[in-house]
């Protein structure tokens, strides 16, 4: 912290003034995190102005969040760094304290005199690991405070004191009263975190889960079966588990995945459960939550993917490790199929009944990793693919007329050379004449 050279540059615009730091960047300091690039600073009185100094100063940007409490942004030019100024509740810094969300976040560090000021022991409870709050009625000062909660509990893995907990549970409904965008920002900050698995699962039990995610309200209902050893939203969660990639967005997805099981869910005679076309039918579902959450299209239409296709690895398994069929798929997923067979491979690992046997799934694993490894083989020839033929030779040698059936032999042209069936001109040339 002494050595930041951006919270230094400042020092002598606030040498005679009262201001403290505050917030998230004590937080991670306590916690040993990186330096945090928000820097929240309170100050006794004349907030806009020191506001102005810094950006002055920082050649940075003045933006005013909101004038009637008087809190500014400074937003220095790499458009990363920044620093959120406000003044202290009536100008008293004891009572700004008590009005914070956590008592993690209410500790302050005086500039000028290089001193902390604890008063509601917010480093004592970083050092017990436990979240609590100066006042509970503080959270409905802001209802994103109630989801902020599972945030920083994911975050750091912390406990949530009981009582926090219990009032959090009565009031967590609160939480839709917010903007979608603020909430999407906490979804996103709560599955890029160290302790999410831990997080859902508290979540879930205590009924805040399905006030964010509706859905759970339904996948709930499915019970275990032959093929799952675990009830369907228990089988998310471990799913979500056992991603390795750390991507927030493919996290959820894999919360996601089986959103479409409850309406294609049927039992045959012999007792077992079938969930025939529930890929399609999630990506439908996902698709429309996602947008009420806020999503971006972008966002949603890398969910909804993953989704649509988690089965997709799965099915290749009987193939034998025919080229055509990996070359196919990765046509199809193209710069998303790792993430699609880890998404696969996280699904096989979280079902495991009792219709499964332990050389079932070792053949899965293997078939993934053997397609994973295909991909990356062929990953030259994707991203620089050298075209053996063109529309117009098409057109000469078959001695046809411009149609889309030339669009179509190039993607055949296209599949043949992934799966390493052709190589050069003469074998595409070959290739075509063979088409039927």
């Amino acid at each position: 912290m002494f050595k930041d050279d951006i919270l230094n540059s400042i020092n002598e615009i606030i040498k005679n003034q009262e201001v403290y730091l505050v917030g998230g960047y004590l937080r991670n300091y306590f916690l040993q995190n990186k330096i945090s690039n928000d820097r929240d600073l309170v100050c006794i009185e004349k907030a806009e102005n020191l506001a102005k100094k810094i950006a002055q100063k920082t050649n940075a940007t003045f933006i005013e969040l909101d004038k009637k409490n008087k809190i500014y942004r400074v937003v220095l030019p790499d458009k990363k760094n920044y620093f959120d100024i406000s003044n202290a509740l009536e100008n008293n810094i004891l009572k700004d304290a008590q009005r914070r969300d956590f008592t993690i976040n209410s500790i302050f560090y005086n500039i000028n005199k290089k001193e902390f000021f604890d008063p509601l022991n917010g480093i004592n409870d970083i050092k017990n690991k436990i979240i609590k709050t100066p006042n509970l009625k503080n959270l409905d000062d802001d209802p994103l405070r109630y989801l902020r909660m599972y945030r920083f509990m994911a975050q750091t893995g912390f406990n949530i004191e009981k009582e926090l907990e219990n009032y959090t549970i009565n009031n967590f409904n609160k939480v839709l009263t917010c903007a979608k965008e603020r909430i999407n920002y906490e979804i996103l900050q709560i599955f890029e975190s160290n302790f999410l698995t831990e997080t859902l699962l508290k979540m879930y039990e205590n009924g805040s889960l399905e006030i964010i995610f509706p859905f759970i309200k339904e996948i709930k209902k499915i019970p275990p079966n032959s093929h799952h050893h675990l009830d369907l939203i228990h089988h998310s969660i471990e799913t979500v588990k056992n991603i390795r990639i750390n991507n927030p967005l493919l996290k959820i997805a894999a919360l996601y995945h089986d959103i479409g099981k409850p309406l294609t869910w049927t039992i045959e005679p012999q007792g077992r459960h079938r969930f025939i076309g529930h890929d399609i039918k999630g990506c439908e579902l996902a698709k429309k939550e996602l947008t009420e959450l806020k999503f971006s299209s972008k966002q949603i239409a890398y969910i909804c993917k993953m989704v649509k296709y988690h089965i997709y690895p799965a099915s290749l398994i009987n193939c034998n490790e025919n080229k055509k069929a990996y070359a196919r798929f990765i046509r199809k997923l193209g710069d998303d199929t790792p993430d699609i067979i880890e998404l696969s491979r996280a699904d096989r690992l979280s079902a495991q009944g009792s219709a499964v046997s332990k050389e079932m799934i070792k053949l899965s694993l293997n078939h993934l990793k053997n397609l994973l490894n295909y991909y990356n083989e062929v990953q030259n020839l994707i991203k620089n693919p050298k075209s053996l033929l063109n529309g117009n030779e098409i057109i000469q040698i078959l001695n046809i007329k411009p149609s889309k059936k030339i669009g179509i032999i190039l993607e055949m042209l296209k599949e043949a050379q992934l799966s390493g069936e052709i190589s050069t001109k003469q074998e595409a040339i070959n290739f075509i004449k063979n088409i039927k």
